[in-house]
């Protein structure tokens, strides 16, 4: 449990994190209104209706339903284990880099070992269907950063992430670490085979993760927690990529955060190669060796406005040859794709009001904007709006 706050203001952050309506954006500006959290819980209705909808105004005035408050005491009982930690916009453990992003996390579920935070970092992400030596690529470099006091951050998936993890561990506990941003609950370790991994992890690192516990890894949660990877890394490095990849928004993202973007060069003829050639024609710089990352953010300490910020995922047509990880689900004849294209029209548009436009759950519309983000007929702005793209 933080020792920063007390019970009440811990179940009142809690209880704001469990209400999947409010999001991060809606949070803040309740913050900078009502200042703490307890205070929002406590608000009237008609206080709260300046700024919310009447239904949720009004749920958020009532006191917790039974599901609510069970998660809130289950919350509260993992949180008084050993290494187990909540952290919120107020608290100062609080990674101050996230606060760059438009959407930082309200709180964040900590396991593990907080003073990796105050480490520097790099990102390492990729395919999860990467192949052996791109796997070996990343266990390499990761081992050989983390040996030279960096802390690794990935986001715990198949292939490039969890390469990168143990190679971090393999650095032995004189070195940085590592941090695994999970898409699903603290509570949860996904995928599976990972498990090891993840105790492994705690001992020597940090899982974070911005989902209540019991969260499962939905689509839309991954695009969601690459942010996280982008904001708290000095620079990013990408290993194998597909033409469209989740580890390409990463990379986009860090980019418009002024963060340094590395990509290892592979075979022209391999289909996971094309997103990291794709990076380097756009910007990125070409990396050989571990060292020349070391090399390079040490020439850079500023933060500086690179040429990647300018990518986005394009839409290409879909070869023999492309990489399974291609997103086929969202294209323009889709009717559920075309409805939302309609209803974003061509000027930048918040979630809210999409939300209000095609009248679909949180979940739906999220999943379908991370679908189309992909396919490169959208884009995320800095200022969390959408862009439809031509």
């Amino acid at each position: 449990m933080s020792p920063t706050i007390d019970e009440t203001e811990q179940r009142a952050w809690i209880r704001l994190s469990l209400e999947p309506e409010l999001g991060a954006a809606r949070i803040r500006l309740l913050l900078s209104v009502f200042g703490l959290p307890q205070n929002i819980c406590q608000a009237t209705t008609s206080q709260l209706a300046k700024y919310l909808d009447g239904t949720l105004a009004a749920r958020l005035r009532q006191a917790p339903d039974a599901a609510t408050q069970e998660a809130i005491d289950h919350t509260l009982h993992w949180l008084d284990q050993p290494r187990h930690h909540l952290l919120t916009l107020a608290d100062p453990a609080y990674p101050q880099a996230l606060f760059q992003l438009n959407d930082p996390p309200p709180v964040l579920f900590a396991h593990g070992q907080l003073d990796t935070l105050n480490r520097p970092m790099l990102g390492i992400v990729g395919a999860r269907s990467a192949t052996p030596e791109g796997s070996r690529n990343a266990r390499d470099f990761a081992q050989y950063l983390a040996a030279q006091g960096w802390c690794v951050v990935s986001g715990l998936a198949s292939g490039i992430d969890g390469a990168a993890h143990a190679g971090a561990l393999d650095a032995g506990p004189a070195g940085g670490g590592t941090i695994a941003i999970l898409g699903t609950g603290i509570d949860r370790v996904y995928p599976s085979v990972h498990r090891a991994l993840a105790h492994r992890l705690v001992e020597h690192g940090l899982m974070l993760s911005e989902f209540p516990l019991g969260t499962q890894g939905l689509p839309y949660h991954f695009p969601q927690r690459n942010r996280i990877v982008a904001a708290l890394s000095q620079g990013i490095l990408v290993v194998e990529a597909a033409a469209r990849s989740g580890s390409l928004i990463t990379a986009r993202l860090a980019g418009e955060l002024g963060r340094e973007v590395f990509a290892i060069p592979g075979s022209i003829h391999s289909p996971l190669s094309r997103g990291c050639h794709a990076l380097i024609r756009q910007g990125a710089k070409l990396v050989e060796s571990a060292q020349d990352i070391v090399e390079e953010l040490q020439q850079s300490q500023l933060p500086m406005a690179h040429p990647i910020a300018a990518m986005r995922p394009r839409p290409t047509h879909l070869r023999p040859d492309a990489s399974p990880t291609t997103v086929t689900d969202s294209c323009p004849t889709d009717p559920v794709a075309a409805k939302l294209l309609q209803a974003l029209g061509y000027e930048p548009t918040d979630a809210d009001t999409l939300q209000a436009r095609t009248g679909w759950p949180v979940q739906q519309l999220m999943t379908q904007l991370t679908l189309l983000e992909l396919n490169g007929q959208l884009e995320r702005q800095a200022d969390g709006r959408y862009q439809r793209l031509p």
